[in-house]
């Protein structure tokens, strides 16, 4: 009788929600995030930092991941994610207790993941050896002539980052022809935070660009990418 209790549990247990997902998330991709340890998670401007480690055991909702004491602080939707799934080719989803997805995260690079996130701006999730800090770029490495474009490669605004100090680091022209959605934004500085290029406008939030080999990418929510080029 107690044979027959337990392997009927087994079953129950095999065949619920938690266990398919659990199976759906180790697959080759999940088993690497796994391996890879404990890693760090921070927003794009790096000022908060903390880690977090992935782990197989399957818990309510997808597997088990455990973060540091510090990352609640830094980031306080940590304190309602209770697991995580990656599903092969798909998003690597942090999840809520009812199984709901909180943070999508995308691998932009072997070892990096990006996840736009309302209210957070964008946060990363990095390989430990990836988020080593890189060499310190100079404003003169940065300024010169350059090119506002779209994911879809059209050009919608030319401009100069100058090597003249302003209020806010170093003064920015743009030149005729700019879209009319970049022009009224009246974006006249631009400095470098963190090996971040930063667009500074008149009214409204910050505009920031990582660097991509030479190509500059806006860290944003935007579904249309927008990228700086060499002109």
């Amino acid at each position: 009788m107690v044979r027959n209790i337990l392997i009927a549990s087994l079953a129950a247990w095999l065949c619920s929600p938690a266990s398919a997902q659990n199976k759906a998330a180790l697959g080759d991709s999940a088993k690497a995030v796994i391996a890879t340890g404990t890693w760090e998670l921070s927003n794009a401007d790096r000022d908060k930092v903390c880690s977090v480690a992935f782990k197989g055991d399957p818990v309510a909702v997808g597997s088990k991941l455990e973060f540091d004491a510090n990352c609640v602080n830094l980031f306080p939707l940590v304190h309602d994610i209770a697991g995580w799934k990656y599903p092969e080719d798909d998003l690597l989803y942090l999840l809520d207790a009812q199984g709901k997805s909180l943070v999508e995260f995308s691998e932009v690079e072997d070892g990096i993941f990006e996840a736009p996130t309302p209210g957070l701006g964008v946060l990363f999730l990095q390989n430990p050896a990836n988020a080593a800090p890189a060499a310190v770029k100079k404003p003169s490495d940065v300024a010169g002539d350059w090119l506002v474009k779209r994911s879809d490669g059209a050009t919608v605004c030319a401009l100069t980052l100058t090597n003249a100090l302003a209020s806010e680091g170093f003064a920015l022209t743009i030149k005729p022809g700019c879209d009319p959605a970049i022009t009224r934004l009246k974006i006249g500085q631009w400095r470098l935070v963190e090996n971040l290029l930063v667009l500074v406008p008149a009214t409204g939030d910050p505009w920031r660009f990582e660097d991509t080999d030479g190509v500059w990418r806006r860290l944003s929510e935007s579904a249309d990418q927008l990228t700086l080029e060499r002109q």
